[in-house]
């Protein structure tokens, strides 16, 4: 009974690793270009790897094994063996498959939230931050007991004067009151 089982689980065993070897033969498919020059073969390994694959999400055409990353792969062999610049190729690229094409977009008005943005929004965040930090700096300061001059509490809105004084006369009766409690404990 027992060598039954052991005989049906080693059979599993090779049939997944004939599955596993299978699977690692098929990626081995290597792409064999032949170039005139080291030139060419640079200028080609250069573009499929800034060129991004029209149906894979982020990848450039280097890495992926799409279909269609073939096809574009084939074709700018082809245009570097007819001697096109980079420049020519880029732009029958982007042509053919709109800016999504590149991973560095040409800067226009359809691109600008591309290229504007993320530094704009990093910006936005630092100032925030920034302010963040001196408003929490400027409350700490309050209940410490420290008394805010007259040109500060001009700066401050009305919701901070509020919470300010608040936070002041909470402060002034702690103090108070332990002032009461220590007297008290001196009469006794």
């Amino acid at each position: 009974m027992i060598t039954n089982q052991i005989k049906a689980v080693m059979i599993k065993v090779a049939g997944l690793l004939i599955a596993c070897l299978l699977s690692v033969a098929s990626y081995a498919a290597i792409e064999v270009y032949d170039f005139d020059s080291v030139q060419q073969e640079a200028q080609y390994r250069g573009l499929i790897e800034e060129l991004r694959c029209p149906k894979c999400q982020n990848q450039n055409l280097a890495g992926s094994d799409a279909p269609i990353a073939q096809d574009l792969k084939q074709k700018t062999y082809n245009m570097v063996k007819d001697g096109r610049s980079d420049g020519e190729i880029r732009a029958y690229m982007q042509e053919r498959y709109g800016d999504f094409i590149s991973y560095k977009p040409p800067v226009r008005p359809s691109t600008w939230i591309l290229w504007f943005f993320p530094p704009l929004l990093l910006i936005i965040l630092l100032i925030g931050w920034f302010w963040q930090s001196k408003r929490r700096q400027l409350v700490a300061s309050g209940e410490s007991g420290v008394k805010v001059d007259s040109t500060t509490a001009a700066a401050l809105s009305v919701a901070e004067k509020a919470e300010l004084d608040r936070l002041l006369s909470r402060a002034d009766n702690h103090e108070k009151s332990d002032h009461d409690n220590t007297s008290f404990e001196d009469k006794k």
